[in-house]
């Protein structure tokens, strides 16, 4: 039997000596699990309350060839069966997100009753098949209504709104919900919604990027936008350890991506520009939670157009996980690019100055 779910699933390689795996080749607190967002799985794009989000807008926009979430996996009407094949597969947790826009139509104020109703069904039946529940709260899906009133990620209007949006989550589910992750690839969403414009909110300007590109800002809104997530990561989080950690017993964090990033030489160029490409990808955002500033190479080289924290941001923001979510999809050759640092108008990743190669599949 097909689930209908789009699941990320994890694969292990190696085993015993007869080459099987089993549960008794990983640790006991080893979780097996799974994991999909609303756009990708729910459908009922436009059933009960549900109102368009960011992903809504660009997929209806023919940038995925004709291809939409509005029916999607159907999980909206399947989830009672979806459920019971987890169950069978022997997943012991699923991580999925909440769509902003199903529980709370206008991105702020009054509780969408049908989108709730879902959320908790859902959850309920995860909970009664031994499945532990996972929420992301946001995954690249911003209600359009705030896209549309303030530009979303690029005002900081969106802190007080996303942490408004938290405080609902956490009051109606947290009761059954211990593992929450604020943000998903924070990361590759301001570079791909604000950098190159291959995914929603699709902002970016020329020479970089898509030239389709109607709005946007390459060489600064993938910072700001990164920055005002960072800010509201840890509004929510400091929100939750006040009000709900002590009641609760769960634990949030965020979700970055990375490669693993192998120097293309023995250069010590390269050596360095693969040194600096991690601190693009992964010091932009783990730096802040763990130290409360940017990476210095990335304030060098961006300058006055990567945003500063005040003191208060950075006292917030550092320390504000309990976990630190990793998507890791393959390696790469990091190649040194110095010369774009000598570029007048540059973006994210002329500032990274290092070129990223695919690797034969022999040695990724």
């Amino acid at each position: 039997m097909m689930m209908s779910l789009g699941l990320g699933i994890m694969v292990v390689c190696g085993g015993n000596m007869n080459g099987n795996v089993s549960r008794d080749d990983f640790p006991s607190g080893f979780v097996f699990g799974a994991a999909s967002s609303a756009y990708q799985m729910e459908g009922a794009a436009e059933e009960d309350g549900r109102t368009p989000s960011i992903w809504d807008t660009f997929a209806h926009s023919g940038y995925m060839n004709g291809a939409t979430g509005d029916i999607a996996c159907d999980v909206y009407h399947k989830y009672k069966e979806d459920v019971q094949l987890m169950a069978e597969t022997g997943l012991e947790a699923f991580r999925f997100s909440i769509s902003w826009s199903r529980l709370i139509p206008n991105g702020r104020g009054p509780i969408n009753p049908k989108g709730l109703q879902f959320y908790n069904n859902f959850i309920n039946e995860l909970v009664s098949h031994g499945i532990e529940p996972h929420v992301t709260l946001h995954h690249v899906d911003l209600p359009q209504v705030l896209e549309d009133e303030y530009g979303g990620w690029i005002s900081r209007k969106i802190v007080k709104d996303f942490t408004d949006y938290a405080d609902v989550c956490f009051r109606e589910f947290g009761d059954r919900v211990k593992h929450w992750t604020t943000i998903n690839e924070v990361n590759v969403f301001a570079l791909g919604g604000y950098d190159s414009g291959s995914i929603p909110p699709k902002r970016c300007s020329r020479p970089f990027g898509y030239t389709e590109c109607s709005t946007g800002n390459s060489s600064t809104e993938p910072y700001i936008a990164a920055h005002h997530m960072l800010l509201a990561h840890a509004s929510a989080a400091r929100l939750y350890e006040k009000n709900y950690k002590d009641k609760q017993h769960g634990f949030i964090g965020i979700n970055i991506f990375s490669y693993y990033l192998v120097p293309l030489t023995d250069s010590i160029e390269d050596e360095i520009a693969t040194q600096r490409a991690n601190e693009f990808f992964i010091g932009w955002i783990c730096s802040p939670l763990i130290f409360g500033d940017y990476p210095d190479v990335m304030k060098k080289n961006a300058g006055s157009r990567i945003p500063a924290f005040t003191v208060q941001e950075s006292d917030d923001i550092r320390g504000s996980f309990d976990f630190l979510g990793l998507n890791y999809y393959l390696a790469l050759y990091a190649e040194d690019k110095s010369s774009t640092l000598q570029l007048e108008n540059r973006n994210v990743f002329a500032d990274m100055a290092a070129q990223l190669l695919r690797m034969p599949p022999s040695h990724s």
